[in-house]
């Protein structure tokens, strides 16, 4: 188990990752940042996700003095385009349509912070998700539940109806879920 002599702080308003550290046992503080959390034109995943990382780091660090601060960031791109969260119903059977019989990327990335020593890890790791064809009959039950308006690319992998249009994945589970937990973990270590 992490032990730290500061607080540790999660800005993070998403439900997933406060279950994550929680397997981790880490005792922790959580408070949400909003950020706008936009693609910029011709951003590479990668840089999109770190950046959004970084910045809500930049304001969660006005709300914290002292201590640890986490942030992190999930995105999906299918053909290098990004697939938020869904605006409304319509455009979350969109999504699923398109992720249907397709592999597409997630990313995630974390960012830590320790106020004291100033050391600042930021770091993201990439996953493949291959869907299974689905049929629109599918797609609208799930959509009918309401558990895609609030993930990024309109699907959890972790504990609802979403986990069974994955056929497989190439990379970490847990990145698709919103945190890659071994490379967090190691890299918590490294900065407590």
């Amino acid at each position: 188990m992490i032990k730290s002599s500061l607080p540790i702080y999660l800005a993070s308003k998403s439900p997933r990752r406060r279950r994550l550290l929680k397997q981790l046992n880490l005792k922790f503080k959580s408070f949400s940042v909003e950020t706008g959390e936009k693609v910029k034109r011709n951003e590479s995943p990668q840089d999109a996700v770190i950046r959004i990382a970084q910045e809500k780091m930049q304001y969660a660090l006005r709300k914290i003095e002292k201590g640890i601060v986490i942030t992190a960031d999930t995105l999906v791109f299918l053909d290098n385009k990004v697939l938020g969260k869904p605006k409304d119903e319509l455009d979350a059977f969109r999504m699923l349509k398109k992720l249907s019989g397709r592999t597409h990327q997630v990313f995630s990335a974390y960012c830590i912070h320790n106020t004291v020593t100033k050391k600042t890890i930021t770091e993201y790791v990439k996953t493949d998700v291959t869907f299974r064809k689905l049929t629109e009959g599918e797609i609208l039950d799930y959509i009918k539940t309401g558990s895609p308006m609030d993930k990024a690319g309109a699907y959890g992998i972790q504990d609802d109806f979403g986990a069974v249009f994955v056929d497989r994945i190439n990379g970490c589970y847990y990145n698709v879920v919103g945190l890659p937990l071994s490379r967090f973990y190691h890299a918590l270590l490294r900065i407590i």
